[in-house]
Parts: C-alpha cells; sequence; structure tokens
C-alpha cells in the first residue's frame, strides 16, 4: 500500500541528472586549502550503527579525492548545527529542518548539493504517526489525553511537521496529549513506545512501495532491516504532507571546486558504488537528484514560526 501524498508544500525540484559520471579519481586542488574532508553524521540512530553504515563513504571519499577524511556522529541533531555553525564541518546528509537551521543560523552558509530520489521519481517524503497495533487507537483523535514522543527538537519529521500540522489543524499539542517528551532520535522513539513508555511517536518514511516492510526508506525501513521492528506490531495513524526530502549539504564557504566536486560524487554515486548508497540511504532510493535552496523555503518558513511561537511562550 502507498501512503497518500497531499499536494500541499510548493516542492521545487531540479530535474533529474541522468547517468552522472564519476569525477576523474585524484588529489584536487582545493585539498591545499581544506587539508581533510570532515563528514557529520546525523543522530537518530545509534552511534555505532551510523559509523559503520557510512565506514565505506568516507573510505571511498578519501580515496577517490586522496585526501584524508573522518566522520563525526553528533549526539544528537542540534551537533551538526553547531558543527556547521562552527566550521567544524564540511559536509553532511540532513533533514530539511537542520538545513534550515544551519541556513538561519549561518546567514546562509551552507548549500544543498543533492537530495535522494525515490522509485517513482519523488524527491519528497512523509512524517507519520505510530502507535502499538494492539494499543486500541485507530486514529489521531484516539490520542486525545494520550501521551507522545518527539524524536528530537531538530527534526522535520520527528517534531517541527508534526507540531506544526496539528497546530495548523487546531490542536494545541500541550493540551491535546497527556504528556509529550523527546526521546532522543527516531530509533529511541520507537523502542520507547514498543515499550509502552509512550502511546506514540512520529517518525518519517517514504510513503512508496510495500508498508509491511517500512516503505522503500526512512525509519521504518531501517528499523525493519536491524530485526528492532515488525511492521506489524505499530499501527499509522496520521500522516503528514508531502516534505523534501532532506540535502548532502556543504558550508557554502568552503571551494567552489571542492562543491562541485562533492555534487558530482554524489549523483554518480548510486550507478558507480549501489553498495555504498544503500547502506548510507537506509532503502530502496532510486538515486540522487541535484538539489537547490529553494527546495527548503517552507520547511525554513515553518522553522521561523517555531521560533517565534517559542519566544511567544
Amino acid at each position: 500500500m502507498r501512503l497518500p501524498r497531499r499536494a500541499a508544500l510548493a516542492l521545487p525540484f531540479l530535474p533529474i541528472t541522468a547517468r552522472a559520471q564519476m569525477p576523474t579519481p585524484g588529489r584536487r586542488a582545493w585539498a591545499d586549502q581544506m587539508r581533510e574532508v570532515r563528514i557529520g553524521l546525523i543522530g537518530g540512530e545509534n552511534e555505532a550503527d551510523r559509523l559503520v553504515r557510512f565506514g565505506g563513504f568516507r573510505a571511498l571519499v578519501e580515496s577517490h579525492f586522496g585526501v584524508p577524511t573522518r566522520v563525526f556522529a553528533a549526539g544528537d541533531y542540534a551537533g551538526i548545527v553547531q558543527g556547521f555553525a562552527a566550521r567544524q564541518l564540511d559536509l553532511c546528509t540532513m533533514g530539511p529542518l537542520p538545513y534550515a537551521r544551519i541556513w538561519l543560523d549561518t546567514n546562509g552558509n551552507i548549500e544543498p548539493l543533492v537530495v535522494a530520489r525515490d522509485e517513482d521519481g519523488t524527491t519528497a517524503y512523509l512524517a507519520v504517526m505510530y502507535v502499538r497495533a494492539d494499543s486500541g487507537i485507530t486514529s489521531l483523535e484516539g490520542m486525545r489525553g494520550r501521551s507522545l514522543a518527539w524524536a528530537d527538537p531538530n527534526s522535520t519529521s520527528g517534531y517541527l511537521v508534526p507540531r506544526s500540522e496539528l497546530r495548523e489543524a487546531g490542536i494545541n499539542t500541550e493540551t491535546f496529549f497527556s504528556r509529550t517528551a523527546f526521546a532522543g532520535g527516531h530509533e529511541q522513539a520507537m523502542v520507547a513506545v514498543l515499550n509502552r513508555q509512550f502511546d506514540a511517536g512520529v517518525t518519517w518514511a517514504s510513503g512508496v512501495g510495500d508498508e509491511a516492510q517500512g516503505y522503500t526508506r526512512g525509519a521504518l525501513r531501517a528499523l525493519v532491516e536491524k530485526g528492532m521492528l515488525d511492521m506489524a506490531q505499530i499501527r499509522l495513524i496520521w500522516r503528514s504532507r508531502p516534505i523534501p526530502n532532506g540535502p548532502t549539504a556543504a558550508r557554502r564557504d568552503l571551494p567552489q571546486a571542492f562543491r562541485d566536486d562533492m555534487r558530482a560524487f554524489m549523483l554518480a554515486l548510486p550507478a558507480a558504488h549501489p553498495g555504498i548508497f544503500r547502506q548510507i540511504e537506509r532503502g530502496s532510493a532510486a538515486g540522487y537528484a541535484a538539489a537547490e535552496h529553494a527546495m527548503f523555503e517552507p520547511v525554513i518558513a515553518m522553522a521561523r514560526a517555531e521560533a517565534a511561537a517559542r519566544r511567544a511562550r
């Protein structure tokens, strides 16, 4: 079954690049300026699994460009935002909200390079709310007076979009739910719901493909593949409007040649190194499409509105 994609957010996408070619291997002139490539790994999953998944990618970047490459696993989403703001990270695959917060915090010192493209050609995903299948809860209304686990305050699907859309629907999350709390990530929130510590959680899914497998991509698919979740254990009771896929992004103050090389490298990665591509994308995305800043303006607007609401409280 495929989740419906409601066309409410305007999502301007660049054309898909066909059969992109890997940049010619070899050390680059930009390496004299950068010395090393520092890749951030965003939170939401335990650190050991993140390091394993990105090990092949790190080694490939290092060998292809002849530049020492290191990965840094942030404890939470905020760590990536802070790392970019402090110019301690050069590259990261991130959600739309961390991108928006970095863009706001650094006066635009971030450039989106590519976004994942799904099997049906779309470059968007959904936030979903889930409950235990044996909870007796079958709809959002059934969550009135129940507890909800947010994933992370810097998560697009695990906080910003659900909170924003519920508020838009007239639901005050402070009073509608008996309690809400941050679980520390998508994986941690799912564990908390399965262990009956919360009645529901929110996470992300591509909405494409087989629901019984956690769809093609997303936190649900990752948990299924790890053996931590059987989709028969949960029920999806709410779905958001489409959200633009998060980008792989680089600091804009880095050499233009580095950003151009990394964009070309990422666009060619799925065909040239499909195993590494599958590892870092956690599912069966079809490839990458080039990205532009305009894709994330709706999320930046949400982030601004959320910050204004927080100041008003």
